[in-house]
Order: C-alpha cells, then structure tokens, then sequence
C-alpha cells in the first residue's frame, strides 16, 4: 500500500486559518498590537461576499502566516474535542520583556509567562476570543524564510517570527497521535502526560503540532473566535499530488487540488475531526502585487475579477492603523 510517509516529508506549518466577526477589529489587532502585516487583502472564494485577509512577515512567507475569514454574521465558536484551539506565535527569547511591556501599555489582558516544554508561553486572546500564545524557546528567534516588516509598529527585533506550532483537542488522543505518525509521517518528540508534542520535517520552531486531552464535555463549534484548519507546507505541486494519491490510496477522503492562485490546496479531516490542509509554497503573494503594496487593495483571484462590482459593494471598509505611537526603541507610549 502507498502510505503518506513515502511521501517527501511536510516542511512545517503553511498557515493558520481562523474565523473572525468584524475584520477592522481583526486588522487593528494582529497589525496594529501584534505588528504583523496585511499581505493580502482578499475575499473568501467559497463565499466571495465576505473577507478573507492574511497576515505574516514582510512577504506573507509560508510559515509566516495567520489568515481570517471574517463573517460579520457569525455565530461565537466553543472550544472542545476535534478543533484546533490554540495558535502559538513564535517571538525571539529576547523579546519577552518588550511583549508584556507591549501588551500590558494598550491594554491586552494576557497571562504572565509560564514554563512548557522548555518554553516561555505568554497566552491571551484575540478580540473576538481566539487563543493566542507568543512563544519564546531555545530556537523561536531564527526562521527561514523571514523577512522583517519595516513598516510595521515593532522593531524588527522584537517581530514575531511566524507560527511557531498549533494545539489540537482530542477525544481520543491516541486515535489521533497513530494518524499522525502513520498516515502523516509526524514524529512525537515529547510527552508530558498532559501534551504530546509532534514534529515534522525539521521538526523545530514552525514545524510542531501538540495534542492535548478535551475534557468530558460535548465537541467543539467552529465559528468566530474558533480555528477553521491548519496548513502545512509542500514545496510543489508534484509532491502535493504524492500526498493526494498516498492519502487516498491509506483510506483518508481527501479533496481535489483546489488552486486557491496564491498556492494550491487540499483538505481532509484526522480522526478526531480536526480539519487537515496540505498547500504548496508557490507561487506566493507577490504574484499579483509588488512588495510595497501587498495588503493596500482588494485583490481577487482572475476568475472573481468579473464579479468585482458587486463583491465591492458587499464588503465593509477596512483601513490599516496609520500611526505609529511609540518609543524610539518601538514601546508603546502614554
């Protein structure tokens, strides 16, 4: 039988993918307080009447992205077994001082940092309640690709430096943990008892998934606040279709190729509900926009184009934080 793991090795996480309710909350958070950049202002293509807007570095580089489908109709997500709960956001050891400064100074509720793993692990949450974790550990300071936001409110080095792992919830933690390991080709590199810590290709900062135990309570509802799927990384379409063919051939439905224009997708759900996705690295962001004016417009895939007006005309505004109030060295003032 074909198996995933005769597949080349995933290079790590892709993006993150979350719901939020009102994107100019969602923009002035993750630019305005998290300082990472608007890359890609766009629409969701299966539901184009509504937002779809990813952050990361200065070039939105694999690894370097949170995105956001943002339904101002939505419904408040629960956290509980087969979801995505947590996103950890990787920031230099360094840093940690200057992000509790940072959060503390505009007024961001958030947790003093606590040990795990090896790990400081500053948590709080977004707006609309999505768990958020800035991460400092033994190599949360150095990520290829990165590439500083020079533009943006934090000193380059205090920036974060991209995902550094996601956290899912099961039911039944060994059912998932087999999955990973043998359908995805994953390692277990620690066990806590209260966490399994997996990696994948290098299996380091950007390339980690963690599998906790849901409490005895019903599943959990993805909507806003709520992460809908995590994305790991493929270099090609070639190999993207080896894990289709292999994924399918071990008996886990896979969806078609989806070309999403920036890069190209496929989706399939673990055992325990988790919403799975494998995406390409190219062609990338700067496809369809110059570097300097990634994230200034709307901009939609070729074959929404002709659908322009009336997508327009369905979207809020947004606009991005235009001031920069602070220090010298970056600290908030007042």
């Amino acid at each position: 039988m074909t198996t995933p793991t005769a597949a080349k090795a995933l290079d790590g996480i892709h993006h993150v993918t979350a719901i939020a309710k009102d994107p100019q909350v969602n923009v002035d958070f993750y630019t305005g307080v998290l300082g990472l950049r608007l890359v890609k202002r766009t629409v969701n293509q299966d539901d184009p009447g509504t937002y779809h807007l990813f952050y990361g570095d200065a070039l939105g580089h694999p690894g370097t992205e949170l995105t956001f489908f943002a339904w101002p109709r939505g419904r408040r997500g629960s956290a509980g077994a087969g979801q995505w709960v947590a996103v950890a956001l990787a920031i230099p050891p360094t840093a940690v001082s200057y992000w509790l400064d940072r959060l503390r100074a505009l007024g961001v509720d958030h947790h003093a940092p606590a040990q795990r793993l090896d790990e400081d692990v500053i948590a709080l949450s977004d707006p609309e309640g999505m768990p958020v974790e800035l991460v400092a550990g033994p190599d949360t300071g150095e990520r290829e690709p990165w590439r500083p936001w020079a533009l943006g409110p934090v000193p380059p080095q205090f920036q974060i430096r991209g995902v550094h792992a996601v956290t899912t919830m099961a039911a039944s933690p060994d059912e998932t943990a087999a999955f990973l390991a043998d359908r995805m080709g994953f390692r277990l590199l620690k066990d806590d008892r209260r966490r399994l810590r997996f990696g994948t290709g290098p299996g380091q900062s950007g390339a980690l998934l963690d599998v906790v135990l849901a409490p005895a309570r019903s599943r959990g509802s993805v909507a806003v606040g709520s992460i809908h799927h995590v994305a790991w990384r493929t270099p090609d379409a070639d190999t993207q279709q080896r894990w289709f063919a292999a994924l399918n051939a071990s008996g886990v439905p896979t969806s078609p190729v989806i070309d999403r224009f920036w890069f190209h997708s496929i989706y399939f759900n673990e055992p325990g509900g988790a919403l799975f996705e494998i995406a390409t690295d190219g062609p990338g962001f700067t496809v369809d926009e110059d570097a300097g004016a990634l994230g200034s417009r709307l901009v939609l895939a070729p074959w929404l184009e002709p659908q322009r007006a009336t997508i327009e005309r369905a979207l809020p505004a947004i606009h991005l934080p235009t001031e920069r109030d602070t220090d010298t060295e970056g600290r908030p003032m007042g």
